[in-house]
């Protein structure tokens, strides 16, 4: 008896967590744009509170990179786009390093966050090519 009780009835299949307009790389590159802003409001003053606060806003926002990143990576991403875009793996491993401590979380150069939105705006165009087919 309990064997029926709890016995499945319905299965449900989907492609995607979530349906798929919930992906949008211009996250990962909103956050990118604030790191960048934070970085260059620090060299602009001199008040080491105000720096302090732009450092820490800046570590947190390249974390949310990294974040929105690893989302589409991981969940957007299938098998089939990984074949025809052979560099996205690589391509996302370079933009989630550039957003670590190795690059916009550990730096104040806004040079590294203008690398960091090119990557993100490589990854945006394969994005926008997949969501055409």
């Amino acid at each position: 008896m309990l064997d029926r009780l709890f016995r499945t009835r319905l299965s449900a299949y989907a492609h995607c967590d979530l349906p798929c307009g919930v992906y949008d790389p211009a996250q990962a590159r909103i956050e990118a744009e604030s790191v960048k802003a934070c970085m260059e409001k620090y060299h602009a003053s001199d008040d080491p509170e105000f720096r302090a606060r732009a450092i820490s806003i800046k570590e947190e926002r390249s974390h949310l990179v990294k974040e929105h990143l690893w989302v589409l990576w991981t969940d957007y991403f299938k098998p089939p786009h990984f074949e025809k875009y052979p560099q996205l793996n690589e391509l996302f491993n370079q933009a989630t390093k550039l957003a670590g401590a190795g690059g916009t979380k550990g730096s104040l150069d806004p040079a590294v966050a203008d690398e960091l939105l090119g990557k993100i705006d490589e990854i945006a165009g394969i994005f926008w090519e997949t969501k055409k087919a």
